[in-house]
């Protein structure tokens, strides 16, 4: 099953508002992928931007606006972004939003930073690092019982702030990452209250896929067997 099929499947299949978005981490830029005209407030913002259908790139310099997604992309900062990172993590502590003994175990990529490069995964001309999905708890339901049946579920405890952390700790661990997405990605993407992430490493999209259906099947035959012990209608 190639890419556009994968996307345009598991978008049609799991009834996804919002098409899976392919996300990479190159040297340089794909041929004829223009970069992003104009930096967003927030990393997160590119994914927004992607699953609205644009096939871009950007540079180190286009995620000098938010410190920490900058931290958690493996981005060097230069210093008057690392203060400005480092402001953000004092206030983040002032309001006991986390604790300082935190900030270490914050996924982060590794190696050095090119390009990052953004598409729907049914339009990417690119293999994908990770593949991001955005959906509602059941949706994210689904394909988490798909990535189990798959072995490759990550199976630790669903993450939450920063949610741009969910992409190293899928691309790292091999395994699928779930976020219920933080308030800075909630106000910079319009991610709604019951929607969330799940990340899935590119090289198991496949593996993922091969089960969805056979998922989504069982998760219906089920849904009559237990509204028939209520006594409720399928």
């Amino acid at each position: 099953m190639d890419q556009t099929t994968q996307g345009t499947q598991m978008q049609e299949i799991l009834g996804l508002r919002w098409p899976p978005v392919a996300i990479a981490f190159r040297t340089a830029a794909p041929p004829n992928v223009p970069r992003i005209e104009t930096a967003a407030p927030a990393g997160c913002g590119y994914w927004r931007l992607a699953a609205e259908g644009k096939v871009f790139y950007t540079e180190a310099a286009d995620h000098s606006t938010c410190p920490v997604g900058a931290h958690t992309h493996g981005i060097d900062l230069p210093p008057e972004t690392a203060e400005e990172l480092n402001a953000i993590v004092q206030m983040m502590v002032g309001l006991q939003y986390i604790k300082m003994e935190e900030i270490p175990t914050i996924p982060r990529r590794q190696g050095a930073f090119g390009v990052a490069v953004y598409a729907p995964l049914a339009d990417a001309p690119f293999d994908p690092d990770v593949v991001l999905v955005r959906g509602t708890v059941k949706q994210l339901m689904l394909l988490a019982e798909a990535a189990q049946a798959a072995g490759v579920d990550g199976g630790g405890a669903t993450m939450g702030r920063p949610t741009c952390a969910v992409l190293p700790e899928a691309m790292q661990s091999g395994q699928t990452a779930t976020s219920f997405g933080c308030i800075g990605n909630r106000v910079y993407t319009g991610l709604g209250d019951d929607e969330g992430y799940y990340a899935i490493p590119g090289s198991k999209v496949a593996d993922v896929m091969a089960k969805l259906t056979v998922i989504l099947g069982a998760n219906r035959q089920l849904e009559i067997f237990h509204r028939g012990r209520l006594g409720t209608p399928a």
